[in-house]
């Protein structure tokens, strides 16, 4: 590539990254969620209402719990504190929501399922559910479609062929959704759910049903917003420390490996526009984790790149070109910046498999991080060291 080549396409890549730091800022800015810790939410306490025959156990809101949070997992609700209180209650705090108050009466329906014949007797009930998935009938629109157990389907069947000619009646929490006119004996174990619903309501309907009914159902005791538990303050002084160590990182990589150092720069800009607009296109809520998270990943990154500039200097030491000390410092540091990274990933990975609130945010934020960080370093750094070896070739310019 000759010299005023590899000057202007030196010159668009600054540009562009500039024009998308300037124009991507605000919209980043503005769209990613903050966490309950930063920015505070909504909190709701639930009781239990005990009925006849269903007194309220330890055992029975540790289950309401368990189904809670399967709700909330399946809802995408991104950042959910949620925890029994007491005897009778669970307290339920949510941030990053559009509408909070809508999650919340969603979470604590009951979703009762049963199948009445016209008389109004159970003959199916929602315990032999197996799965719900909300589908789109190009007639007649969203609907949602169940599948039973064994026993379900063994149950559905005779219920259909005790009622062929009649309706059935679908009904949740004592509601009938529809009531559909049996004309053949069923014994697939399926069946749909129809009712004029709008995509979203026959999601939301898939995923109450999906998670299973509540063994009690709830009433609102107390609902308010809450501030940020750690304060405006330490989000403010958050943002000044972190601000303060990159433009520091910058001045160091630029000082000490002059020009790799630029690329390097070039490099961590981009790195930071793809980790936060992975996260702004995940929805993922920011939390001080997961800035500490991003932070830890910046480390990487610049890491990565010191781990390349120093195999460079070491072949130009030995006599080799400059291209040909590019590519044996790119090969040689290769399997070093692969494995620290990969071992890290997989350690971010378990914590987000494993982990709940804070510590998912954290090995969310970190693995984005490092994927990026791995894919800047190993290809935009290669590619700018070589145009900027195709207009100069002076070592000092590379820190030898």
């Amino acid at each position: 590539m000759r010299k005023s080549t590899s000057i202007l396409v030196i010159a668009i890549i600054i540009a562009v990254l500039g024009t998308l730091t300037y124009y991507l800022y605000q919209p980043i800015k503005e769209n990613i969620k903050l966490g309950l810790d930063l920015r505070g939410g909504l909190r709701v306490v639930l009781e239990a209402e005990e009925a006849e025959g269903q007194p309220v156990t330890p055992d029975t809101i540790q289950k309401a719990v368990g189904i809670l949070r399967n709700r909330v997992d399946s809802l995408g609700v991104k950042e959910t504190n949620l925890f029994p209180q007491g005897d009778k209650r669970v307290v339920i705090e949510i941030a990053g929501e559009d509408d909070p108050e809508a999650a919340v009466e969603l979470l604590k329906t009951t979703s009762q399922l049963e199948f009445w014949d016209e008389q109004g007797n159970v003959l199916l009930t929602g315990k032999n559910l197996k799965d719900a998935q909300a589908v789109v009938d190009p007639e007649k629109g969203p609907m949602v479609q169940l599948e039973f157990d064994k026993e379900g389907a063994k149950l559905f069947g005779e219920a259909t062929s005790a009622n062929l000619g009649k309706h059935i009646a679908i009904v949740i929490d004592n509601k009938i959704v529809s009531a559909p006119f049996v004309k053949d004996v069923i014994n697939t174990g399926r069946a749909v759910i129809e009712g004029n619903f709008t995509a979203k309501e026959a999601q939301d309907l898939a995923v109450l049903l999906r998670s299973g009914a509540l063994p009690v159902s709830f009433k609102v005791m107390e609902k308010r917003s809450i501030g940020p538990t750690l304060g405006a303050d330490s989000l403010e002084k958050s943002i000044k420390a972190g601000i303060v160590g990159i433009i520091a990182i910058l001045i160091f990589m630029l000082g000490y490996y002059r020009l790799p150092g630029l690329v390097a720069d070039l490099s961590l800009v981009l790195y930071a526009l793809i980790v936060l607009g992975a996260m702004w296109g995940l929805g993922a809520v920011l939390t001080l984790p997961g800035i500490a998270g991003f932070a830890l990943s910046i480390g990487m990154a610049v890491d990565a790149n010191i781990i390349i500039y120093e195999r460079i200097k070491e072949e130009l030491r030995l006599g080799k070109t400059l291209m040909a000390a590019i590519d044996a410092g790119f090969k040689r540091a290769f399997w070093t910046i692969f494995d620290a990274n990969v071992t890290t990933l997989i350690t971010a990975l378990v914590l987000m498999y494993f982990g709940t609130g804070p510590i998912k945010g954290f090995a969310v934020t970190l693995s984005i991080g490092i994927v990026a960080s791995m894919l800047v370093a190993l290809t935009f750094t290669r590619y700018m060291l070589i145009l900027f070896a195709n207009i100069t070739k002076n070592p000092k310019l590379y820190g030898v």
